[in-house]
């Protein structure tokens, strides 16, 4: 069987169903399905110490890996852990040694919040400074000694500094391989599914507007408990509008109920070039879906034709909802469409796409 090193600077938490730790472990798992023998190295420093020097043993000793596939934190790499670590050098060491093996690598580049936002708004300015010096410090690190970094979006490469260009391709999420779902069949009800968080980018309010005006569509929002208590004040909650706090197996009934999955948000930059893991989720469940114009998401849906991508503006949406009530039919024919991208997009086809790129 064949070798890959998967190498985090940080420990994956299996009970957070975060992104940042569903990713890797769909990775790791991708890679597996596609055949490779899975040399972890993750955690903090110390256990990172610990494995990257019995893996140099191995490949100093002949163990041949075809390459290595990194995500970064979304800490710096010398803060990872708890607080600042003595091994800052550590795992660019471990890249160089790689490279004069010949063993070509590849990191995620999870995402830019810290060039958009000030980092930990309660942190002092000292400390400010310093992580965004190690961020800076990553960034060159990377464009010395990874052969590519991955991006969610081509469209995020404009923003991030250092890094030459050429570098850069995308890689966004993927999909776990689901079964072929059943035809919706033809009902005066539609009902709709968001899934996942409700913090500043993703804002619904025109969406619970229109609501109120059709009875007959039915929302569930499934979000954690405290951003729902956080933003509930903003929010009038019509009788078609249902919110639960759910995750893992539980979001298997809200998924089997639904016909139609949400991403009409407010357009920001921040959405210009984030590829939100839900999408690729909703196509993997093949539900079709309404995004916003103005997002990667909404550039997908429609360039693929899986969906409805129109105007945040409550008319749009307004429209929108009177023509699928018209015509149910027309939410099938979304669907026949998301079957034919689905298994372009799944976490094996990430997979694959990475061991093209590095193996030698």
């Amino acid at each position: 069987m064949k070798k890959m090193i998967l190498h985090l600077p940080f420990q994956i938490n299996y009970h957070n169903h975060s992104a940042s730790q569903i990713r890797p472990q769909k990775m790791m798992q991708a890679f597996q399905a596609i055949g490779y023998e899975v040399e972890l190295i993750m955690g903090d420093c110390k256990a990172r110490k610990k494995q990257i020097a019995k893996t140099k043993t191995s490949i100093e000793n002949g163990t041949k890996y075809d390459f290595i596939y990194s995500e970064s934190s979304t800490q710096p790499n010398f803060w990872t852990g708890r607080g600042f670590n003595k091994c800052v050098l550590l795992d660019y060491s471990f890249f160089k040694f790689c490279k004069s093996y010949d063993l070509k690598i590849g990191l995620f580049y999870r995402d830019i919040y810290w060039l958009f936002n000030s980092v930990e708004n309660n942190s002092s300015f000292l400390k400010k400074k310093l992580m965004r010096f190690f961020y800076e410090y990553d960034l060159k690190q990377y464009n010395k000694l990874v052969n590519i970094v991955y991006l969610p979006s081509m469209q995020m490469a404009k923003y991030i500094p250092t890094i030459t260009q050429d570098k850069f391709k995308a890689l966004p999420p993927g999909h776990d391989e689901y079964e072929k779902t059943s035809i919706k069949k033809s009902t005066k009800s539609i009902e709709l599914l968001y899934i996942g968080g409700l913090g500043c980018h993703y804002q619904m309010h025109k969406l619970f507007t229109v609501l109120k005006e059709f009875p007959k569509i039915h929302f569930t929002l499934c979000t954690r408990e405290n951003e729902w208590q956080n933003k509930k004040d903003e929010y009038e909650l019509p009788k078609n509008i249902f919110i639960v706090h759910k995750n893992g197996d539980e979001l298997k009934e809200l998924y089997s109920k639904a016909d139609i999955a949400m991403l009409f948000v407010e357009p920001q930059e921040y959405w210009e070039f984030a590829a939100p893991v839900k999408l690729y989720e909703y196509i993997g469940k093949e539900k079709p879906i309404i995004a916003s114009c103005g997002t990667l998401a909404g550039e997908f849906v429609a360039g693929n034709s899986i969906g409805w991508t129109i105007e945040y503006k409550e008319n749009a949406l307004k429209e929108l909802f009177e023509r699928l009530l018209d015509d149910i039919d027309e939410i099938n024919r979304k669907k026949e469409k998301i079957q034919s991208v689905k298994s372009l997009n799944s976490w094996k086809a990430r997979a694959m796409e990475v061991r093209g790129d590095l193996s030698v």
